[in-house]
C-alpha cells in the first residue's frame, strides 16, 4: 500500500517539484503533505527531503523571506537530508559522515555545508542554494528517476540494469534507493 494513487499521480508530482514555475511545484507540494496525512512515518526519505527543499526554493523565489530566514530555512533542509540519508548506514560503531556521503555519492562539500550549519558561523545564502540544487539533483538521479522509469536525466548503460532492479520495487520504499 502506497499514499499515491498510482503511476500518473507519481509521475504529476515528480514533474511539479522539479519543473522549476512556483505555482506547480506549491501545487505538487500539496500533494506530498497529503500522502504524508495518508502514509504518515512510513513516507519515503526521499520523498519528504525532496519536499523540504523545494519548498525552500519556492520560498526563496516569493521573496518573502530576507537573506538570513532562507539561510535558516535551506539550512535545516540540507542538515536533515545528510543526517536521514546517512543515518540509515550507521552501524554500532560511528562511522564518519563525510565516508558515509562518499559511499552513497554525495559530494563532501555538502557534509562540510551541514556541519557549517550546525556547529559553525552560517554560510553565505548563495553556497545554501547550491547546496540545495547538488541535493535536489542527486534526489532526482538517485530516487525519482529510477523509481518508475522517468527520464528525467539521461541514463548510461550501467545505470540500465539497476534502472530495472529500481522499477521491481512496486512499494516505492526508502530502502530502494540507498
Amino acid at each position: 500500500v502506497v499514499a499515491w494513487r498510482g503511476r500518473a499521480e507519481w509521475d504529476q508530482v515528480m514533474v511539479g517539484l522539479y519543473c522549476g514555475e512556483a505555482r506547480l511545484q506549491q501545487e505538487a507540494l500539496d500533494r506530498v503533505s497529503a500522502w504524508k496525512s495518508r502514509y504518515g512515518p512510513k513516507m519515503p526519505l526521499a520523498v519528504d527531503c525532496t519536499a523540504e527543499l523545494i519548498r525552500c526554493k519556492v520560498l526563496d523565489s516569493s521573496g518573502r523571506l530576507k537573506s538570513h530566514e532562507l539561510i535558516l530555512s535551506y539550512g535545516l533542509a540540507l542538515v536533515r537530508f545528510v543526517n536521514l540519508i546517512t543515518e540509515r548506514k550507521q552501524k554500532m560503531v560511528s562511522i564518519p559522515l563525510r565516508q558515509l556521503a562518499r559511499e552513497v555519492d554525495i559530494p563532501t562539500w555538502v557534509v562540510d555545508l551541514r556541519h557549517e550549519l550546525t556547529h559553525g558561523k552560517l554560510p553565505r545564502l548563495a553556497l545554501c542554494r547550491k547546496g540545495c540544487d547538488v541535493v535536489l539533483d542527486w534526489l532526482r538521479k538517485t530516487y525519482w528517476s529510477r523509481q518508475l522509469g522517468n527520464n528525467l536525466c539521461e541514463e548510461s548503460e550501467d545505470e540500465d540494469e539497476e534502472q530495472e532492479e529500481v522499477e521491481g520495487n512496486a512499494e516505492l520504499d526508502g530502502d530502494a534507493w540507498e
